[in-house]
């Protein structure tokens, strides 16, 4: 059974909310774990994927936090935005959704080769609602990493909204998105591939306790786990067809209180709620709130109170 993440809407910031313990990033050195930077204007890599909750329109304000010169973690990798505009030469990039990881791995591997092949999948005859059920059919009942990891894309541009959700039998269930022309994103991948064959980077299909278990001392973390809902009504806890509930959220912030303790920098995302800044009081607490473009009713596509906390290592 294969499910993927379905976690947090999609964002951009809006403002600072300070207050407390919280504090800006505009105070901070321009420096990291090498992160694109040039002539004090931030060089961006773009995701290929789309992705409900992904980083990219927030990477000013994570970047900066991720100071370091090791090895880079990302327990909950998603589009890999942030993967993507780092330089660490040594890096680990992880997700729970084996398609998710599968694609990564075809493109580090092929290159060219693979980009040729799923773009075959884009043609104005795939772009129908008959050719779009077909092949969601197909995928759901492949067993091929590279055939699924092909299809994985297509449906990502093809689906209502980009989404990428499984129902609880591992099928994927996003119904079309009738666009008009939706393009292969062919100069993205290549960027991606690019990317990964600077230094060393490893993808793996672990869960999150697993990837923790192998932080050492002067790694950098970023984890972008499901968010806790800001209500009892706006849940996004479903990952890769598993709840991520509270208490997932607790052993979450407890590895990232025990990988600092040994050594490592651990940055998190998430809402800010009263839960979550109870569970991570210890850390350095940057507060903001993000503009959801992602969402089944209009009017819910306003700004959202997310954060950062941040356990940098000395």
């Amino acid at each position: 059974m294969r499910a993927a993440r379905c976690g947090n809407p999609a964002q951009s910031p809006a403002g600072d909310r300070r207050g407390g313990p919280e504090r800006s990033t505009s105070a901070l050195p321009l420096g990291g774990i090498g992160f694109f930077w040039h002539g004090g204007a931030m060089s961006t890599i773009k995701p290929f994927l789309k992705w409900a909750g992904g980083k990219f329109r927030l990477l000013e304000r994570i970047l900066p936090e991720l100071a370091g010169a090791g090895r880079y973690v990302e327990p909950f990798a998603g589009s890999a935005a942030v993967y993507l505009n780092t330089a660490a030469p040594e890096a680990v990039v992880n997700d729970v959704n084996a398609d998710l990881i599968a694609l990564y791995s075809h493109i580090q591997a092929e290159g060219e080769a693979f980009m040729a092949y799923a773009a075959t999948f884009f043609t104005p005859k795939t772009n129908t609602e008959a050719a779009f059920y077909e092949l969601r059919a197909r995928f759901n009942a492949a067993t091929a990493p590279r055939e699924r990891a092909a299809l994985l894309l297509y449906l990502n541009k093809h689906a209502y909204n980009g989404l990428i959700r499984y129902n609880a039998r591992g099928g994927y269930n996003v119904p079309f998105g009738r666009y008009k022309a939706p393009q292969f994103p062919r100069d993205d991948m290549r960027r991606f591939w690019e990317r990964t064959r600077q230094g060393h980077t490893v993808f793996t299909c672990r869960d999150f306790r697993e990837v923790f278990a192998g932080v050492r001392a002067g790694d950098v973390v970023y984890c972008d786990p499901p968010y806790a809902p800001l209500s009892a009504t706006a849940n996004f806890t479903s990952y890769a067809g598993n709840v991520f509930g509270p208490k997932d959220q607790e052993e979450l912030a407890s590895l990232a209180r025990r990988a600092y303790s040994q050594g490592a920098t651990v940055v998190l995302s998430n809402h800010d709620t009263p839960q979550i800044r109870a569970l991570y009081a210890g850390a350095d607490i940057l507060a903001f709130d993000v503009q959801r473009f992602i969402s089944c009713k209009g009017q819910a596509r306003g700004r959202a109170p997310e954060l950062l906390a941040v356990y940098r290592a000395v």
